[in-house]
């Protein structure tokens, strides 16, 4: 099992609220621990590339780790670091990954060079549209650059996915649900749909996939602290139809669901306290 795939888990994972629903629906200036650390495991379910007609079945750890600076911050939305935050607008940085797919475990791909694992960091311009004591509604706008993780790394361009992201608190659970389009460059929808003439066939015709549209996504998930438990679940939804790579061989479905369970115990927790001002 690769880091990336660790790394992946973690990721993927954190999306069990779809943001950090306790972080945002809390009081401005609540005292919470600099910092939390746990262990845990996880499954997922999600498809090979979005498009594909096979998924991945994993069993991972997964780690909790929470750190509540003023600038760097881990919670359970992802690592980012705050550039600006004020009561109706934050900017951060944020960073994601994706797994790698082995052509060999893939139909459509059969033959073609395997996907390497990926890396995405870039920009978020958060948007805070209205809150309440125990939840908050905000549009979210990430532009991330996105390269490959190998000896001779690749750039693959740019994404862009904004979403309208509620976060509440409902019966002691931290729930988050988001939705939006999706976008990306020639150079990423390349890396994952393109067919080079080397690579068709009788049955996959060569084909180049340009830029633009890349289909939506919703996520909808929750999570629960137990004294030392963390527990949390997702489901997302991903739709490739109207995609600009529609038409791609390889797209061998237009619509996919990915799921995550995981739990993890927090054996772990900072004495010193700071104030949360989100």
């Amino acid at each position: 099992m690769t880091w990336l795939c660790f790394l992946l888990a973690a990721t993927l994972l954190s999306t069990a609220h779809a943001a950090d629903a306790v972080d945002a629906a809390t009081p401005r200036s609540a005292i919470q621990p600099l910092w939390e650390l746990g262990l845990g495991v996880g499954g997922l379910r999600l498809p090979h590339y979005r498009g594909s007609d096979q998924s991945h079945t994993l069993l991972l750890p997964v780690p909790y780790a929470i750190y509540r600076g003023k600038i760097f911050r881990a919670t359970r939305e992802g690592a980012r670091a705050v550039l600006l935050n004020s009561e109706r607008v934050d900017i951060d940085l944020s960073v994601a990954a994706s797994a790698p797919t082995s052509s060999g475990d893939n139909r459509a791909r059969a033959g073609m060079p395997d996907l390497a694992p990926t890396v995405a960091f870039g920009p978020n311009l958060n948007l805070t549209l209205a809150r309440g004591t125990t939840w908050k509604f905000d549009l979210r706008l990430p532009v991330h650059a996105v390269f490959t993780l190998q000896r001779h790394a690749q750039t693959l361009g740019w994404t862009a996915s904004p979403v309208l992201n509620l976060d509440l608190v409902w019966q002691g659970w931290d729930v988050g649900m988001q939705a939006g389009p999706m976008w990306a460059s020639r150079q990423y929808h390349a890396y994952f749909y393109d067919v080079a003439p080397a690579y068709a066939s009788a049955t996959r015709a060569a084909y180049s996939a340009p830029a633009g549209n890349a289909g939506w996504r919703w996520t909808a998930g929750a999570s629960r602290r137990y004294g030392q438990f963390w527990v949390g679940g997702f489901v997302r939804g991903d739709s490739v139809g109207g995609a600009a790579f529609e038409s791609s061989p390889l797209v061998k479905q237009r619509s996919a669901f990915s799921v995550g369970l995981a739990m993890s115990w927090i054996f772990a927790v900072s004495d010193e306290r700071v104030a949360i001002d989100d």
